[in-house]
């Protein structure tokens, strides 16, 4: 078996591994593995010239490449709505009439029950649904 052949399986190996785990820190070395293969299928034979070739490559994927992938990606996570906050801009059914002078007023959404004010300090009959346009805390505010 050829040292580039070696290289590859060593890369897909590596490139295995890093699916099975988080962090892109393991594609680093499978790219070190690539530039390896490539060298000694382009005639490098010296087994140190290639360990070589893998260490620089693997630390300048580290250096250069990994940032850059982990900021794009931290980028799209922050753009996801979790828990209560997921709940802005869907609709609602009252569930206990909204009446923010006497502080009370129920609204379903989603199976739960929320606590729920009206945005304009408007009546809002049961039955009738709302939009949740934003929270403080465990209240909602709604409007028609």
């Amino acid at each position: 078996m050829e040292y580039y052949q070696i290289w590859l399986i060593a890369a897909i190996v590596l490139v295995i591994i890093e699916l099975l785990t988080a962090g892109f820190g393991v594609i680093c070395f499978a790219v070190g593995a690539l530039f390896s293969a490539l060298a000694a299928f382009l005639g490098v034979d010296s087994l140190v010239w290639q360990l070589l070739i893998f260490a620089v490559a693997s630390v300048l994927c580290f250096i250069f490449l990994r940032p850059v992938v982990l900021r794009f990606l931290d980028k799209k996570s922050k753009d996801v709505k979790t828990n209560a906050d997921a709940l802005i801009g869907k609709t609602a059914m009252v569930s206990e009439t909204i009446d923010s002078s006497a502080n009370q007023g129920r609204v379903a959404v989603d199976g739960d029950d929320w606590k729920a004010v009206s945005a304009d300090g408007s009546v809002i009959n049961k039955g009738e649904k709302v939009e949740i346009i934003s929270r403080d805390s465990i209240i909602l505010t709604v409007k028609k």
